[in-house]
């Protein structure tokens, strides 16, 4: 059984690895929506966050290679998102389109960075911890654990001076990497519950079908109704996304092969970590 993987948010503006028509096409289409220019990614054309562009940019990409697959005869079994990678996987499931998937990110994104008024914020990235120290390590920073991508991998989220606290006491405890990251908004954490309200908006104006594809998703690993997916799109920007558990839940039901739906392979470096640690 094969399935689709999306990732969330990329950190960089990846190189193309091979020319894609649709990638032309899908970024046209949220350049007339957006102001901004995937083709273009550095142009300061947008009246937008870098990481409103970034979310942006990783959609487009995921758009445009599922498309592509589909154009050479290939579907999935199930599919299976990290993150913001939640928007791409709702269209290649048929729940919406490109154009809802372009919006959702965008609205979201936006909404999200209305957050930058209360204060600056930071993802920090460690690897080679275990989970309860580091854990440890967050309670007395006063930031919070967003993604357990691998036993050994995390990513946190809070204020950025606690962020890069929380990444010096990581080091001094044996951290064999932690790295900053600037972002908009605390993703995956509590403090981003008062945003919600807004949020229920933007996606109470969406309508969502049914899959046509089971779609899981990485909090509960459970699969995803229309009739839920409007409360799961608010409730996953306050929660933790687990990879791992969500990675073993999909080998546990049959899934044996896994295609990343973006240009750069991270949640398939993720798997070949799980499975070496098992």
């Amino acid at each position: 059984m094969n399935c689709w993987i999306f990732p969330g948010q990329p950190v960089s503006f990846t190189e193309r690895v091979e020319h894609n028509g649709y990638f032309e096409e899908i970024a046209r289409a949220c350049r007339a929506m957006t102001g901004f220019d995937p083709l273009c990614p550095d142009s300061d054309g947008a009246d937008i966050t870098e990481s409103v562009k970034l979310q942006l940019y990783g959609t487009v990409a995921s758009l445009s290679c599922c498309a592509e697959l589909r154009d050479k005869g290939e579907k999935p079994d199930t599919i299976a998102c990290h993150s913001m990678g939640i928007y791409p996987a709702l269209a290649a499931s048929g729940s919406i389109d490109r154009q809802a998937a372009l919006e959702l990110t965008f609205s979201f994104g936006v909404a999200l960075s209305s957050m930058r008024t209360k204060g600056e914020y930071a993802l920090g990235c460690v690897t080679g911890m275990e989970e309860k120290r580091l854990a440890e390590i967050a309670r007395k920073s006063g930031v919070f654990i967003a993604n357990r991508n691998t036993s050994r991998h995390f990513l946190l989220a809070g204020e950025k001076a606690k962020i890069v606290a929380a990444l010096e006491m990581s080091e001094a405890s044996g951290a064999f990497s932690a790295r900053i990251y600037p972002c908009d908004a605390p993703l995956h954490t509590p403090l981003l519950r008062e945003t919600t309200q807004k949020l229920k908006m933007i996606a109470s104006g969406h309508v969502f079908v049914e899959p046509n594809i089971p779609l899981f998703e990485p909090l509960t690993q459970n699969r995803l109704t229309a009739g839920r997916i409007p409360s799961f799109l608010v409730d996953e920007i306050c929660r933790p996304v687990f990879w791992d558990r969500t990675y073993m839940f999909l080998k546990g039901i049959g899934v044996s092969e896994f295609t990343e739906i973006a240009f750069s392979p991270l949640l398939s470096k993720f798997n070949r970590w799980i499975d070496n640690e098992l």
